[in-house]
């Protein structure tokens, strides 16, 4: 029985790393149709690394120096790294070309155990991409380049930040340009990142007048009850004035050691 059972394990395993699930080498890249998607990219960012942010999704646009490739991964809630599955690569020349994958046969990503590794056609330009997100008012991304640099992060419509309960950014160091009034977006900016990742949990502008609300009608029972309470208190001490009990007796004018009066 154990002689045809390691076998049959040894087969599974076989068929297993084949298809690429848990092979030490990685399980390949993406599927070609996704990573030629189409896409449209604001290459004119003002920092190294820009990110948007909208419901469900999230692009990316990265300049590279002195790097042929670039590693792209993200971390679960345990702090588990794993490849970043992206969509849309593009890559754009320093004089403006930008080429896909398709027309570009050195632009690929293989996805390595932990790393997505994107191979560009030559070291110095803007590599962008798009990945799925959470549907949640949270981002969060590993920082991709060594070298301190500066980020930019365009939140979703209504998104804001600054309320210290209800968001959180990380690093510190950041400022919110004003918001787009055309679109209604806010953009987190950091000049000099040099440590990640990058953690902006937001708040909608809707939430801060529920929450507002909320307190306010919190205020008025609150004060209410106040009310109420010294209203009852006043009611029993009426109650006790008017069955006597609150009649102060007359305090003794002799010393506990004096003898009573006739006595002395």
């Amino acid at each position: 029985m154990r002689r045809r059972l390691v076998p049959a394990l040894a087969l599974l395993a076989l068929l297993v790393v084949m298809a690429g699930c848990s092979s030490p080498f990685g399980g390949g890249g993406p599927d070609d149709t996704e990573l030629n998607r189409n896409a449209s990219y604001d290459w004119n960012t003002n920092a190294t690394t820009t990110y948007n942010v909208t419901k469900g999704q999230f692009t990316g646009i990265i300049t590279v120096e002195n790097d042929s490739h670039i590693e792209l991964y993200q971390r679960d809630e345990l702090g588990t790294e794993e490849p970043l599955r992206i969509a849309a690569l593009r890559f754009r020349f320093p004089n403006g070309t930008v080429v896909a994958p398709a027309n570009r046969s050195n632009l690929g990503v293989e996805h390595g155990q932990s790393r997505a590794n994107v191979t560009l056609p030559q070291a110095g330009g803007q590599v962008a991409f798009t990945a799925e997100r959470p549907n949640a008012k949270r981002f969060a991304t590993p920082m991709f380049l060594d070298s301190p640099h500066s980020v930019e992060v365009t939140l979703p419509p209504q998104a804001r930040v600054g309320v210290p309960l209800l968001s959180k950014v990380s690093p510190g160091d950041y400022t919110t340009p004003p918001v787009d009034e055309e679109t209604n977006r806010m953009t987190v900016r950091w000049e000099r990142a040099e440590r990640g990742p990058i953690l902006v949990r937001y708040y909608l502008a809707r939430d801060l007048l529920l929450f507002g609300g909320i307190g306010g009608v919190l205020t008025l029972v609150g004060i209410g009850g106040a009310l109420y309470y010294l209203r009852q208190i006043r009611v029993l001490e009426r109650r006790r004035e008017e069955i006597g009990l609150d009649v102060e007796t007359e305090t003794d004018e002799f010393d506990d050691d004096d003898p009573p009066p006739g006595m002395r």
